[in-house]
């Protein structure tokens, strides 16, 4: 749902603009709004989560996703659905790191959270594709409003199966004052600074000096975020979550891949609806291959492999294959037949990040203690988001103005409309050379950075001698972890003693 709200609203846009009377200019917060919410708050909802318990966040993030669909689906004017869809991205940075963390404690069986996280990932990766199919027939055979009620049902339905099935996980009394405001401040504001920077420069192009004033002023207090946090005893995010080089390796995988992504979402979408002339049902049917692509590699590959083999062999074959998937885009042409042309470079796209969304995710979590759960999740679904955002921001800009050269190298035809449909998509090529190159870069850094190995045991922080060593990157410090680790199972702790460790205790027998 919260995946799917990204893209599905791009498709009913133009229905809705008209309807309500949007200006062109102001058209791009129907999106912005939300994305600006979701991408700047996301490390403050991981933490509340963390401290107030990620159950109840959960729920309460789902029912106000639900009031503010059923808001933003009513709306009378641009400024109410503006605000609903800020409203949305509110929420929606309350539940992506609540339930990445939910996932992360409540599997710790090892075939149990790699089939979890198989499922979790196949999901992630297919709700934009699946959105941008909701949002066609929602629009085409009922009305544009639809694609914001429809998620009221589903996020009370949920809501009350999460109140009925998921167990209290409350980390306890005395830590609501333990709220790092100071870190919430500099930290959700150097996000949205960067997020609306890269927003913005949709439509205004990087040089202008809101963008550029809007992505410093992002990056100086992100600066200023990391060395408060190194001071602060109750950190927003504590630095070591994002100093190890696996979780390091594997948000700077996924953001990298997330640029990729959304980029290709946004061309296929102009190519198949303006050059192919598809309607808005048949672009969203013609995605359902990579969604399909994506379920099978996740559930039917990597949740399986993810026990046997280390991360980076998953990882990096994956980017390299939505690289090739990205290669084969390359030589796209106006006439370019859909069976010949898209349908293989999105088999190939889906079954190469079907690879990296399982395992990155659970990198995300992995070894962390349980109250630091949603600060890892946050990081995680901040890169994600910050990638996503990026991405269309810089292959769009990118794509325009190739086009845009292309056509003034033939300035004589530039009214003949095939002529037009011809630089349209050479600009789309263009930005698909330029994503390849992103693509290839997350592959090594996957290979560089990514050195977990599965040992037996291992899950989320409860399981520290196993996750020793996973993390770790020497072949003797790995024998004495799993030694530890065998230890350890010969003379098992029960659950309840391991949870009334410190966190401090646990962090110290990590390492």
């Amino acid at each position: 749902m919260i995946v799917l709200d990204i893209t599905i609203v791009n498709i009913a846009l133009p229905s809705a603009q008209k309807d309500l009377g949007i200006s062109d200019a102001d058209r791009q917060w129907v999106i912005t709004a939300y994305t600006l919410a979701f991408g700047g708050l996301l490390l403050l909802g991981g933490r509340l989560g963390d401290l107030f318990g990620r159950k109840r966040v959960f729920i309460v993030g789902l029912l106000g996703f639900a009031l503010a669909s059923a808001i933003g689906g009513g709306a009378n004017g641009p400024t109410m659905l503006f605000a609903a869809r800020a409203l949305q991205g509110a929420f929606g940075a309350l539940l992506a790191p609540s339930a990445l963390g939910l996932l992360s404690t409540t599997f710790s069986d090892p075939r149990e959270r790699s089939t979890a996280f198989g499922i979790f990932g196949a999901i992630a990766g297919g709700g934009a594709a699946i959105g941008l199919l909701l949002g066609g027939v929602l629009t085409e055979y009922l009305n544009w409003r639809w694609c914001l009620f429809v998620n009221t049902p589903i996020a009370v339905v949920t809501a009350f199966a999460a109140f009925s099935v998921l167990t209290r996980d409350h980390i306890g009394k005395g830590t609501r004052n333990r709220l790092d405001l100071p870190g919430a401040l500099l930290g959700c504001g150097g996000l949205l600074a960067i997020v609306f920077g890269m927003s913005e420069a949709v439509t205004r192009g990087w040089g202008d000096g809101l963008v550029l004033g809007s992505l410093l002023l992002g990056v100086l207090l992100l600066v200023v975020f990391v060395l408060v946090e190194k001071r602060t005893p109750h950190a927003l995010l504590p630095l070591h979550i994002v100093a190890d080089r696996n979780r390091g390796g594997g948000a700077l995988s996924i953001g990298l891949a997330m640029i990729g992504m959304f980029g290709l979402f946004l061309f296929l979408t102009y190519y198949l609806q303006v050059i192919k002339h598809f309607s808005p049902v048949m672009s969203g049917v013609s995605f359902l291959p990579m969604t399909a692509a994506i379920v099978i590699s996740s559930t039917g590959f990597a949740a399986r492999l993810m026990t046997r083999v280390p991360s980076r062999n998953l990882i990096g074959p994956g980017l390299l294959l939505a690289a090739a998937g990205m290669a084969w885009l390359t030589q796209m042409r106006v006439d370019s037949p859909w069976a010949g042309m898209v349908l293989p470079a999105e088999l190939l796209l889906g079954f190469g990040m079907g690879l990296v969304f399982m395992p990155s995710m659970s990198l995300a979590t992995l070894g962390v203690a349980p109250n630091e759960a949603g600060a890892a999740s946050a990081t995680i679904n901040s890169a994600q988001q910050v990638g996503g955002s990026f991405g269309t921001a810089l292959l769009n800009t990118i794509a325009a103005s190739a086009t845009a050269t292309w056509l003034a190298a033939r300035a004589a035809d530039a009214g003949n409309p095939a002529v037009r449909a011809e630089g349209a998509v050479h600009g789309y090529v263009v930005a698909t050379w330029v994503a390849m190159g992103i693509l290839l870069l997350a592959a090594l850094i996957a290979f560089a950075m990514i050195n977990h190995r599965p040992a037996p045991g291992e899950a989320t922080g409860t399981a520290e001698p196993a996750e020793a060593a996973a993390g770790t990157s020497e072949p003797a410090e790995a024998a004495a972890g799993a030694a530890e680790a065998e230890a350890g199972a010969r003379a098992p702790q029960t659950q309840a003693q391991t949870q009334a460790q410190t966190p401090a205790h646990q962090r110290q027998r990590a390492r």
